[in-house]
């Protein structure tokens, strides 16, 4: 096969990779209704006019189920993790003593789940158009290689068909992930 279609495949194939891999950080930052570290990912702290996660402040960690515990390594950060929890849509309030803030991961209410499994199944959509606009993208390519005779019709064929195989595969993944997630959200 062409070296052109070659490159193809591998550049769709690490483009669908991102894909999936976007789709698993964004449904773990879902809240669940047990406590996770993942949960405060998208969490922004002001820490001296620099935007930063909080895992990058402090320790996170969940002794219980329910709990998360936040160590930061900056006493001074305290007050900015806790500030910057508070405006983020988790809908969590940490208790501070001075030195760690403690978060109780309240149990979440029917709606609240069915709403979190909504928001699960759009991110998943999301990432499955990204791969199939990256399938049309390499069909493109392929098209255009094939109708400047650079390419037989036959191994078009066969190229498009290694470009959907690499699509349902990758879709599988995304879906097999959701299903995880929307078990664990609706999970009581």
């Amino acid at each position: 096969m062409d070296e052109q279609v070659r490159a193809l495949l591998q550049d769709a194939d690490e483009k669908m990779k991102q894909a999936v891999q976007a789709a698993r950080r964004e449904l773990a930052a879902i809240r669940t209704g047990r406590a996770s570290p993942s949960l405060l990912d998208r969490v922004q702290v002001d820490y001296y006019g620099t935007l930063l996660p909080v895992n990058q402040l402090a320790t996170v960690t969940v002794p219980e189920a329910r709990l998360l515990v936040i160590q930061p390594w900056d006493k001074n950060a305290v007050k900015l993790i806790e500030k910057a929890i508070l405006k983020s849509d988790l809908g969590l309030t940490p208790t501070s003593d001075g030195a760690v803030l403690r978060i109780q991961v309240p149990p979440l209410t029917e709606e609240r789940r069915k709403e979190l499994a909504r928001l699960a199944r759009k991110e998943a959509e999301d990432k499955r158009v990204a791969i199939r606009n990256v399938r049309r993208d390499v069909n493109d390519a392929i098209k255009k290689l094939e109708k400047d005779g650079q390419l037989s019709e036959d191994d078009s064929r066969r190229a498009q068909t290694q470009v959907q195989e690499l699509t349902d595969r990758y879709i599988k993944e995304i879906d097999d992930l959701l299903a995880a997630k929307e078990k664990e959200i609706l999970e009581v």
